[in-house]
């Protein structure tokens, strides 16, 4: 019995070898098992070179299919009120920094984030962002959310004709959602690659830019309540708020445009810098929510990387923020997040 098992076993190993050895990932091996094959492959080399046809003087891919990153990431969000009797309000939350492990196989990346933010500053901090970005060599999509429920801290109040105070005092009374999409397409894309720079999907080889223009959606609902604020803060404030509620709740189509640039500034390394200007209609209710209005919004976002790539290994620091000015015939809120992100990490080929 032991003499059969022990064939067995040898057998099973012999035809597993013979499979794996038969499985190729090459893609003309691909091609020559049939038509079906050939038309995949066909179609997939079409589609990489359409939207990843760059000049290969200018960028060129990585070499390797799959990498292992760790990423630690900080954010803030920022808000700045003014008022119709020039009261003036500056909030800014503490920062939320996590750090995480990602695995990724060409687009399809998996990996998670630890929030490490009550170990520096004692406080779980439940503020939510997340983040999808995908680029290639005509344009680059990004989707994003940010929600804010928890709290910020009042940092500067300005009362009407009086001297700026820096309370530093932890508010409460926020209740805050953003998200919204981003599509980009880039002019001299054969020689400027975005990702290069911020998504260390590419490699730059000699400096180029390029001009973008494209099309947003934002979505936002901020409510700020006013009630239980300090007497000198809340006495100081308009009377006209609804409910001591400041309330703006929009959906916003934006056009875009702006510009990219990839320095080589010494050999494996290069510095991004990318900036967009937005504007377009904000369509929606600000304070009372009985009058829907229509108005300008603008907003602007601009991005800056150092990257280091060394065959293998790579590393950067990317630092991005997003600006927007919401404005009625009574208040002009501006708000930003602010996000810097540092990550090292290793590329390989397992076939």
């Amino acid at each position: 019995m032991k003499i059969n098992l022990r064939c067995l076993t040898a057998v099973i190993a012999i035809m597993c070898a013979i499979s794996v050895k038969a499985i190729s990932f090459d893609l003309d091996s691909i091609a020559a098992m049939g038509r079906f094959p050939r038309f995949c492959v066909n179609t997939y080399r079409w589609g990489d070179k359409f939207f990843n046809g760059y000049d290969s003087t200018y960028v060129e891919g990585t070499g390797y299919k799959w990498n292992v990153k760790l990423r630690t990431e900080s954010w803030t969000d920022y808000y700045e009120l003014h008022f119709v009797n020039d009261t003036e309000m500056s909030m800014m939350s503490r920062p939320s920094t996590s750090a995480g492990l990602y695995l990724t196989y060409m687009a399809l990346s998996l990996g998670y984030d630890m929030n490490v933010s009550k170990y520096f500053n004692g406080h779980d901090e439940a503020r939510r962002r997340w983040n999808f970005g995908f680029n290639c060599m005509l344009f680059s999509a990004n989707l994003y959310f940010v929600q804010n429920d928890v709290g910020t801290n009042i940092s500067e109040f300005r009362p009407y004709g009086k001297e700026t105070l820096h309370p530093d005092i932890e508010y409460k009374g926020i209740n805050n959602t953003n998200w919204g999409f981003d599509l980009s397409y880039f002019f001299t894309h054969r020689r400027y690659s975005h990702a290069a720079a911020f998504n260390f999907s590419r490699v730059q080889r000699r400096s180029g830019g390029s001009f973008f223009a494209g099309f947003s959606f934002n979505r936002i609902k901020y409510d700020f309540d006013f009630n239980g604020l300090p007497d000198d803060i809340s006495e100081a404030l308009p009377a006209d708020i609804p409910d001591n509620h400041y309330v703006v709740n929009t959906h916003n189509y934006i056009l875009s445009g702006g510009y990219g640039f990839n320095w080589v500034f010494a050999r494996h390394w290069l510095a991004g810098i990318s900036g967009t200007v937005m504007a377009g209609l904000s369509d929606g209710y600000y304070e009372d929510t009985s009058n829907k209005k229509t108005t300008l919004m603008a907003m602007s976002r601009g991005e800056i990387s150092v990257i280091w790539n060394n065959n293998h290994w790579f590393a950067g620091a990317i630092g991005n923020v997003r600006l927007g000015m919401i404005r009625d015939q009574k208040r002009t809120l501006m708000s930003s997040v602010i996000n810097v992100e540092v990550s090292v990490g290793y590329r390989f080929n397992l076939w």
